[in-house]
């Protein structure tokens, strides 16, 4: 069987690759709201960051998201990010156990 090639993206905050799975994607839509985008999907331009709550506060610090999004992001929206990150890490880590 054919080995299926894996899509890779870069942490706009660390500038590494890593396996698209393995990144969170932020969307600034056409109307210039940011959001959180777990499908990868959504329309608009969109900036990945890995799935490192430590990562998520450099940004934050940083603030390297507005820089690539063209927009100011609020403190909420950089605290939901760490939340969900981080709850997302503790899931990617919990099912990798079971197996």
């Amino acid at each position: 069987m054919k080995q299926r090639k894996i899509p890779m993206r870069k942490c706009v905050v660390t500038n590494e690759m890593f396996p698209k799975k393995e990144l969170v994607r932020i969307v600034r839509n056409p109307e210039g709201e940011v959001e959180i985008d777990p499908s990868g999907k959504k329309n608009g331009r969109g900036a990945y960051v890995s799935l490192d709550p430590d990562v998520v506060q450099k940004a934050w610090d940083k603030h390297v998201l507005d820089r690539h999004l063209d927009v100011k992001i609020s403190d909420e929206f950089y605290s939901e990010l760490k939340a969900y990150v981080a709850h997302q890490k503790a899931r990617k880590e919990l099912f990798e156990n079971e197996q």
